[in-house]
């Protein structure tokens, strides 16, 4: 393999190949990798003079842990940033990067619009046909996720059952762990979890897995232990400028896998969605002002 990084794998292989290092370069490292916000920007020169060694030695650490290049390592600690982010940091983020006279309702709404363009920019539209196929042929479908996750777990099953999937959703610890240890064979997991990852998610995810489902992951880097633990997985960044994480481009993803779903087998879509139409019609369930 190529030590260029390899996005879907580095994150595998850092933490051994750190374990790989001397205790003095892995102490270094570790001031680096607790604290990526300090050192994303800075130059190797200039993060070299903060850790006292030589230039060409941080180099030659950053080869050994499996980077073509420093700027690879940087690109790395950004994703790291973002993954480690708190509600504080962005707030305070915000406060030392602009001044008291910027909105920050426009600063969000900015940061909503880079959010998905850069989704945009960067899917790979071929592979949700695939992934629809995969589902439509799971024998059970359980998507995992909680906290602020579980709005889109919620959004994605409703969809998925209106269009007559077999889907299970998982939102809290214990029910997360029962029914993770039943899925395997023949089932698809779908994670959903940002930054750090929430240990429920992954664990049941880790646990389905295990079991022999396919599993997919929704999070938002790299370095997120969904993309480490998971089939194939899918990022869309949830960066804020403020307290709030950003589901905007997250939003536009599960849309995207909706879609392709319904579109697998449209007739039989079809054919579901013109009986949901008498309830959403006529159901008891709507206000009716006459």
């Amino acid at each position: 393999m190529s030590k260029k990084l390899d996005k879907s794998v580095q994150p595998i292989s850092i933490q051994t190949r750190i374990n790989e290092l001397n205790s003095g370069r892995r102490e270094t490292m570790r001031q680096v990798l607790e604290n990526p916000r300090e050192f994303v920007l800075l130059s190797v020169r200039a993060a070299a003079a903060r850790l006292d060694i030589d230039p060409a030695t941080l180099v030659r650490m950053v080869q050994r842990l499996g980077f073509d290049s420093y700027r690879t390592f940087q690109n790395y600690l950004h994703d790291l940033s973002i993954a480690n982010a708190t509600s504080f940091d962005g707030m305070q983020n915000n406060a030392r990067e602009n001044s008291s006279e910027e909105d920050p309702l426009r600063i969000t709404l900015e940061q909503d619009v880079k959010n998905l363009n850069e989704f945009y920019n960067r899917v790979d539209m071929q592979r949700f046909p695939a992934l629809a196929r995969r589902i439509h042929s799971a024998r059970r479908v359980l998507i995992l996720g909680g906290d602020l996750a579980e709005n889109l777990v919620h959004y994605l099953e409703h969809h998925l059952t209106l269009i007559g999937l077999p889907v299970l959703a998982a939102t809290s610890v214990g029910r997360t762990l029962h029914i993770s240890r039943n899925i395997g064979t023949g089932d698809l997991v779908i994670a959903i979890s940002f930054r750090k990852g929430l240990r429920q998610t992954v664990e049941g995810l880790q646990r389905a897995r295990a079991n022999g489902a396919y599993c997919v992951g929704i999070t938002g880097t790299y370095v997120s232990p969904i993309a480490r633990f998971t089939n194939e997985f899918f990022v869309a960044s949830v960066e804020s400028r403020s307290f709030i994480d950003s589901y905007v481009a997250p939003m536009a993803l599960v849309n995207l896998i909706l879609v392709a779903c319904g579109n697998y087998k449209r007739k039989d879509t079809l054919r579901m969605l013109a009986a949901a139409a008498k309830e959403q019609k006529h159901g008891f369930r709507w206000f009716d002002a006459e």
